[in-house]
């Protein structure tokens, strides 16, 4: 049994949820913070959820950084992206703070960002070690990942998970994928030849503890599955498994009026690769799409 304590902020997510059971599971003491504590329900047992105090640090030997505001909730309005960038940003330098006031620093401070951070690249293959790109996003990310970097300078170690779409049926991207193909008008999202960086919930989740528990993790690291596939293959894979056609292509056009600038999180895409998490000797349990979306929706 672990005697750590995890503070996990953001930890009424998709994410934050899993990656909870999983360490409670394991013998982790888990902490959430919340902004309303009240409204988290359904935790393991163990588990407690916290509003947010400057005391974050001082009660934790392990912080993961999740908070921010759902990139899905609203067309990006200008008023949502300042929201989207804000929630980011002072979560991440109070983290900071209250890491430097902590007598006691955390061994690891795990701070979340995503594969946006690379922003439109085409059919390039992205790492770690590529460069940040352009449009909304990736400033984002910049910014996000950049909140606990004084952290570092404190002697903590700081890995920074860059995730791409997590696949699951309890919430995220997949749900709202499913739809069109239930009612068989599914099919690829305007030209379909953008990349699809997907990850399995349970690898984002084993790699996040990977992550956690290897003590030479420090840096950035992309958590995508290793094989990533275009819209247009991962849409004949959803088909597949559901039995449904996949012929009906959702103009690139009908997307933006629907959504707006959010669009282009759907027409864009990376063709990420989680190089630095193998290196490290990250084994995927789910590491091709049809195995991930049979045992999803199988």
């Amino acid at each position: 049994m672990q005697s750590d304590r995890v503070v996990i902020t953001g930890g009424s997510g998709l994410i934050g949820r899993a990656l909870t059971a999983d360490l409670a599971a394991a013998g982790y003491e888990v902490v959430i913070f919340s902004r309303n504590p009240e409204r988290v329900r359904d935790l393991p047992l163990g588990v407690r959820a916290e509003a947010w105090h400057s005391q974050i640090a001082q009660e934790a030997t392990i912080i993961v950084n999740l908070a921010g505001e759902s990139l899905a909730a609203g067309r990006w309005t200008a008023e949502r992206k300042r929201r989207i960038l804000e929630s980011r940003v002072t979560a991440g330098e109070f983290v900071s703070r209250a890491v430097e006031a902590a007598r006691i620093k955390p061994r690891v401070v795990v701070q979340a960002s995503a594969v946006g951070y690379y922003g439109p690249r085409g059919d390039e293959e992205v790492t770690e070690q590529s460069a940040s790109g352009s449009g909304f996003l990736a400033p984002v990310c910049l910014a996000w990942e950049a909140s606990t970097a004084p952290v570092e300078t404190l002697g903590v170690r700081r890995p920074i998970i860059r995730t791409g779409v997590v696949l699951s049926t309890k919430g995220g991207a997949l749900p709202r994928l499913l739809l069109p193909f239930r009612l068989f008008v599914g099919g690829p999202l305007g030209s379909g030849r953008q990349w699809f960086p997907w990850i399995h919930l349970a690898d984002e989740v084993g790699a996040i503890r990977f992550l956690i528990e290897n003590e030479s993790a420090r840096g950035p690291f992309n958590l995508a599955s290793p094989r990533p596939v275009t819209n247009a293959a991962f849409s004949t894979e959803l088909g597949e498994v559901l039995g449904r056609p996949s012929s009906f292509r959702v103009p690139g056009s009908a997307l933006r009026l629907a959504l707006g600038e959010m669009a282009t999180a759907l027409l864009d895409g990376q063709r990420a690769l989680p190089r630095r998490l193998i290196e490290l000797g990250y084994a995927f349990r789910f590491p091709d799409v049809h195995s991930a979306l049979t045992d999803l929706l199988k």
